[in-house]
């Protein structure tokens, strides 16, 4: 019996380069079958009485592999040496059950989260766009940089975060990769400036503003996947053709969430998912001027696929 495979980031990092990882979640969602029921969200009680919560995201493909991925969220790990976000994905053979591989889920989640969006933006953003606004500074903001990067010239990467050096810090490590970033202490002209604005934070109030955004403009919406989680304001989605990555899971965000229950945006104002835009089912951006929004809480296939591409490895 072939040895169970411990996967640490390093490996995972490795063995999912940009191209291959946006081409086989590209795949999985136009080639294969792939299941994936809804996952389940558990509030969980933290010291203090803050709520955190547990993710169980399942999903398979039949006769090839299965997969489920644990996911915990613990807010008061903010400012700390511990990411507010922790997750493994286990891989099992889908002919058999056995378990194959346990995958460093935070590598795999912040590679994947990174991987959707530059492919979104395939179809979404405007072709010519080369301006990039990164508003985070946690694990994902910087592999939204690469991810794009490795699927478009940029000539300008723009980093904000609410801590100024953290964002400074960030930039630099991008620019130390060659990549033209610089830090920002102004998110109201970068956003204005930028064709592309990706927010990769768990702010629960917004950090864009639709006042802010250019015609034209590419709003990537990350971070947020519980109602009390807000990245935009209603400015940014009323008026902009809205695209999710799954609508079972970008509903429950407060992006939509909460403009949703306000009545502001109604469901039949989201354009399509992503799937839809990958099967030409929907045709995506329709001209220069068209303003889009992406919103993306993340889709069990899509670890799947990455953790199939590492497996390739082996």
């Amino acid at each position: 019996m072939e040895q169970l495979q411990i996967v640490d980031r390093v490996r995972t990092r490795e063995a999912t380069p940009w191209p291959e990882l946006i081409d086989a979640i590209a795949e999985i969602l136009t080639k294969h079958d792939g299941q994936a029921p809804d996952r389940h969200v558990h509030p969980v009680g933290l010291p203090g009485g803050t709520d955190g919560a547990l993710l169980v995201m399942p999903s398979w493909i039949e006769g090839d592999v299965i997969g489920v991925k644990t996911v915990t969220y613990v807010p008061t790990n903010r400012g700390t040496d511990v990411p507010t976000i922790n997750a493994s994905f286990q891989l099992f053979d889908g002919h058999n059950g056995r378990l194959l591989a346990v995958i460093d889920g935070d590598e795999l989640t912040a590679r994947r989260t990174a991987a959707i969006s530059a492919l979104a933006a395939r179809r979404l953003a405007r072709p010519d766009g080369s301006r990039l606004l990164v508003m985070g500074t946690g694990q994902v903001a910087p592999n939204v940089a690469r991810a794009y990067a490795a699927s478009r010239d940029l000539t300008r990467i723009e980093v904000w975060g609410r801590d100024p050096d953290a964002a400074a810090a960030t930039a630099a490590e991008l620019a130390s990769e060659g990549l033209p970033a610089i830090a920002t202490d102004n998110p109201e002209r970068a956003a204005a400036e930028a064709d592309i604005v990706s927010c990769a934070t768990g702010a629960t109030s917004p950090i864009v503003r639709g006042d802010w955004l250019s015609p034209g403009t590419h709003l990537d919406l990350i971070g947020s996947f519980q109602h009390d989680m807000r990245e935009s304001d209603d400015d940014a989605v009323v008026g902009a053709s809205v695209f999710v990555d799954t609508m079972a899971g970008a509903v429950l965000s407060g992006d939509l969430a909460q403009p949703l229950q306000s009545g502001v945006l109604n469901e039949d104002d989201i354009q399509a998912d992503l799937r839809d835009l990958l099967t030409a089912r929907h045709t995506g951006r329709r001209n220069d001027a068209e303003r889009t929004v992406f919103k993306s809480a993340g889709f069990a296939l899509a670890d799947l696929a990455a953790a199939r591409l590492v497996t390739r490895s082996f």
